[in-house]
Formats: structure tokens, C-alpha cells, sequence
């Protein structure tokens, strides 16, 4: 039998900043700005209560919760907290799977013969995390991935659950779309187009019918309504993407400030392509206007990016693309993908054949 553990820290940042400044604890703490334009990166559980959630816009969080607590965003910080908890993780088994700074799932298959064993050893995990760092995590034990994220969402915070086969064929049916793992927003509202709302409709709705509206995922959706996930912990699963982008306090609505914030963005950009030592063949340009309206714009190349002047260019050319004539910008972004395995940054590039 596959044993898989998902581990989630409960909310990482905003525990972060609670756990280094003892002021902040058992208050409801966010990150992120409570500028006009800004939004909530992280909520503490207190913050939680009031119905502030991460993405929002500070100023609905500000009218739900008056005496909220602004922190700034400390990426530095974050990462060190979060580079001691996957330390953790690799001292119990080499089967790590991270998909983000504080979220993993973690295939213990070959160190637990049973669930009940691979709970013991959750609770080893999570004692470990809390003695390195003193922050709490959440887990959840099962028999693959998606029951394994189902579980540890079941109890937070500082949560311990496992979900057996038999446990899950009862709830899965009343699982609402949106909280099925992997299923976002737009395919949610998507799927409730199709009148489908819960795990119980998915299955009613049958494999060709979501195959044919939602190709090769729609396959997955099916498996996922009957418990059913064969996919592997991936181990030092490669990133897919490396993007940056900015909320800005003020809408553009100049050329020159577009062309301006858009180079600054290139280069925080840049900085994290450097530090993730990858480089990428596909640039997209994102742009969100005050309407909420978005556009993106992509161009592939024939060889990697290795050094920012091209990068510069090629975001040039997809600006250059985008009709800014009498729009006022809320968001710019751009994002670079499709890597290739030797190519890093600093090597040199070859001619782009146009």
C-alpha cells in the first residue's frame, strides 16, 4: 500500500511574524500592505475569525477585522524558516514532494507498513517542526495525494488526521468542487456551469462527459470523485515557471510609467531566475487593467534566456504588442517557463533565428 503524509505549516507567514515578535501572538495578524491597493498575503487564525483570508484586498480586511495588524512581507525570512522545516522532512524519508515554501507531500511507503504507523511518524514530523522552529503544522495521512491534502485540510490548525479508504468513500461525495485539490477558482465556477457542485455530481457526470469539456484533467476530476490518485510523490519535482509582478498603488496610465515599472519588474524578475540557477525559452507578459480585464502575451524563442538584456527585449517586443492607448493599468506581470535541463544563466547565447 502507497503511504503518503501531506504536511501543511498553519499559516506560515503570519505564525512566522507571530513567532519572532511575542507582541503580535493571540492578535489577528496579516501580511501584506493595507495601502488601497494592497492585498493580504498571509492571516493569522485570529485574523481568520473575522473572515480574512489571504488574496484579499486590505481594505474589505480592514472593514471586516478594524484592528487588524499590518506586517510587511519578509521573503528572506520566510525561506529560512521554511529551509530548517524541509530539513525536517529529509531526515525521515528522501521522498519529498514540495509544492510550496511551507506544503509538501511526503511518500513514506518504504519506512511504514500501514497507516497507523505512517501516523506515528506524521507526529514525529510535527514534533520535530515545533522544536526546531516553534511553529505547528497540520497533517494528513492516506493512501495518495489527494486524500493524503483532503486530510490535513480536515483539521487545522495543528491538526493530525487520517483518512482511510473506507472514511473517504463517505465524504468525498459531499466534497464541494472548489476544496478538491488542483481544482481552482475558474474551473470550479466552470464545472458549476455544468450543474456540478459536489464529488457525488463529478462521478454522476462520468468520465466522458469530463473528458470531453475538460480534457486529460477532466480524466483526473473522475479518479478524484472515487478516491482514486495514482500520481507519484515526485521527488525534486522541477519548478515549471519563475514570474514576478506588481500591484501598483496607483493605476498606470502613462507609457512612460508602464515602461518604467515594467523594467523594474524585469529585473526582480531576473534576480530570481539567477538565484533558481534555470532559464527558460517561453516569456509571458501579463497585464491587468482597472476593469479587472487581463491580458497575456507570450512568445517562445529557440534558445534559452542566459542574461537580461534579452529578457529585456523580448518583454519589450510583447509590450510593444499590447494596446495601452486609453487603459489604465492595475497589474503588470511577467513570467518565464519552459526550461531546459543543461541551460543555465551565464552561458552563451546562441543567435535567436528569427
Amino acid at each position: 500500500m502507497k503511504l503518503v503524509i501531506h504536511i501543511d505549516m498553519d499559516a506560515f507567514f503570519a505564525s512566522v511574524e507571530q513567532n519572532d515578535d511575542p507582541s503580535l501572538r493571540g492578535k489577528p495578524v496579516v501580511v501584506g500592505s493595507p495601502s488601497e491597493r494592497g492585498v493580504i498575503a498571509a492571516a493569522s487564525y485570529e485574523a481568520r475569525k473575522f473572515g480574512v483570508r489571504s488574496a484579499m484586498p486590505a481594505q474589505v480586511a480592514c472593514r471586516l477585522c478594524p484592528d487588524l495588524i499590518f506586517v510587511r512581507h519578509r521573503k528572506e525570512r520566510y525561506r529560512e524558516v521554511s529551509d530548517i522545516v524541509f530539513k525536517q522532512f529529509y531526515l525521515f524519508t528522501s521522498k519529498v514532494e514540495p509544492l510550496s515554501v511551507d506544503e509538501a507531500f511526503l511518500d513514506v511507503s518504504d519506512c511504514c507498513a500501514d497507516l497507523l504507523s505512517a501516523r506515528d511518524l506524521a507526529v514525529r514530523i510535527k514534533e520535530a517542526i515545533m522544536k526546531e522552529t516553534s511553529l505547528s503544522s497540520s497533517a494528513g495521512i492516506a493512501c495518495n495525494k489527494f486524500l493524503a491534502k483532503m486530510a490535513s485540510d480536515m483539521e487545522k490548525p495543528d491538526g493530525l488526521k487520517v483518512l482511510t479508504p473506507e472514511e473517504a468513500t463517505l465524504l468525498i461525495p459531499e466534497l464541494p468542487v472548489d476544496k478538491f485539490y488542483g481544482i481552482g477558482k475558474v474551473t470550479a465556477e466552470k464545472l458549476h456551469r455544468y450543474g456540478i457542485h459536489t464529488g457525488a455530481d463529478m462521478v454522476e457526470a462520468g468520465p466522458d462527459f469530463l473528458h470531453r469539456n475538460f480534457g486529460k484533467s477532466g480524466s483526473f476530476y473522475f479518479d478524484m470523485a472515487r478516491g482514486i490518485d495514482n500520481r507519484e510523490v515526485e521527488c525534486g519535482r522541477e519548478r515549471k515557471s519563475i514570474g514576478a509582478e506588481l500591484t501598483f498603488e496607483k493605476d498606470l496610465t502613462t507609457l512612460f510609467g508602464i515602461i518604467a515599472e515594467l523594467y523594474r519588474i524585469e529585473q526582480e524578475l531576473w534576480r530570481r531566475v539567477e538565484e533558481n540557477g534555470a532559464a527558460g525559452r517561453t516569456i509571458t507578459l501579463k497585464v491587468k487593467y482597472d476593469d479587472f480585464k487581463q491580458i497575456t502575451k507570450s512568445i517562445t524563442i529557440d534558445t534559452p534566456v542566459t542574461d537580461f538584456h534579452t529578457l529585456h527585449g523580448r518583454v519589450t517586443d510583447l509590450r510593444k504588442s499590447v494596446d495601452f492607448s486609453n487603459r489604465r493599468i492595475r497589474l503588470m506581470g511577467v513570467t518565464i517557463s519552459n526550461f531546459g535541463l543543461d541551460d543555465k544563466p551565464g552561458k552563451q547565447l546562441l543567435i535567436w533565428k528569427k
